[in-house]
């Protein structure tokens, strides 16, 4: 059976956390669907987690999903995969909220770091890893000091509580290629997907290429810290970092 892409919802609504879907493939423990507001992982946010509510009551634990290479998200489980009597049915979706909010205030927090890392620093990002609880992320840069540090923590607060409206649309392929500002890294160019490429705004403040999932405003994100670095080579510097409410 050949799959067409899954609809992701998370492109057009981030704050989507349950959804109905039909049901089309199970393979092993992996199951596939018409539409999904899971994330399936990519630009260093990880993939969601939460469960799969079937018709007759079952509720399957979902893990994680991933993307394969024509599209399809297919949503892992820890357990036995559903009768094929199932396939075709209508599913219930439902994320873990409480991680993928704290995801997305920290996917939001780096949009605001990065461009201003790349404003005043010359900074581009060589390597990120978002997490629930914190995150990381590597800047090509030439070293940092306490006083650096302390202006980033001190500009990144002051674009938080400002409280800027985000939004997502597309450009297309060509549109994007004259857009050279929209881009954090040198090494990853964003996906192309259909000859677009999205693009997630912070009204007033930046605008840049990303696939992943943010919260409506940044003051929704909470306080940015950063907690610890580390030098990762000569031009390769870490910063944790992590947000309180």
């Amino acid at each position: 059976m050949t799959l067409t892409p899954t609809l992701r919802i998370y492109l057009q609504d981030d704050h989507c956390f349950e959804t109905s879907a039909t049901l089309l493939a199970v393979r092993d423990t992996a199951l596939a669907l018409d539409r999904t507001c899971f994330y399936p992982g990519g630009g260093g946010q990880p993939p969601d987690d939460g469960e799969i509510q079937l018709q007759d009551g079952t509720v399957m634990e979902i893990a994680s999903a991933f993307a394969d290479p024509d599209g399809v998200i297919w949503h892992v489980s820890p357990t036995a995969p559903p009768p094929a009597g199932h396939l075709g049915q209508t599913v219930r979706l439902v994320l873990n909220q409480v991680r993928r909010l704290a995801l997305m205030r920290h996917h939001t927090v780096l949009h605001v770091l990065n461009t201003i890392a790349l404003q005043d620093y010359d900074a581009w990002i060589t390597g990120v890893q978002i997490g629930p609880e914190y995150s990381r992320i590597d800047f090509k840069l030439e070293s940092f000091s306490p006083l650096l540090l302390t202006e980033l923590e001190t500009k990144v607060n002051s674009v938080l509580a400002q409280d800027h409206p985000l939004k997502s649309y597309y450009l297309t392929e060509a549109e994007f290629q004259q857009r050279p500002d929209l881009l954090r890294t040198l090494q990853v160019k964003p996906p192309v997907s259909d000859g677009r490429v999205r693009v997630v705004e912070i009204e007033g403040f930046d605008a840049q290429a990303c696939g992943g999932t943010h919260v409506r405003s940044t003051a929704e994100v909470g306080r940015f810290s950063i907690f610890k670095t580390e030098n990762k080579g000569r031009l390769n510097k870490r910063l944790y970092v992590r947000l309180d409410i």
